[in-house]
């Protein structure tokens, strides 16, 4: 009987863990989402920048070595 008790308990354990992992996931999930999102915000504005200024496209690597330092 105590057997059967202390398993309950582990299996109350699992599942409330098991349910938090769930909520974590999906956290998880709609970050990537937003992080999906910006990009593709960033790609076009690089395409648009690079149309109305043809000088950009030449400037930019030379900006993504400033921001990094």
């Amino acid at each position: 009987m105590k057997d059967i008790l202390v398993l309950q308990e582990k299996i109350s354990l699992l599942e409330k863990e098991i349910k938090s992992l769930t909520e974590k996931i999906s956290k998880l999930s709609e970050q990537k989402q937003e992080i999906e999102d910006i990009k593709l915000d960033i790609k076009g504005l690089k395409m648009y920048l690079g149309r109305v200024n043809p000088d950009f496209i030449t400037q930019l690597p030379e900006i993504m070595k400033k921001l990094k330092t």
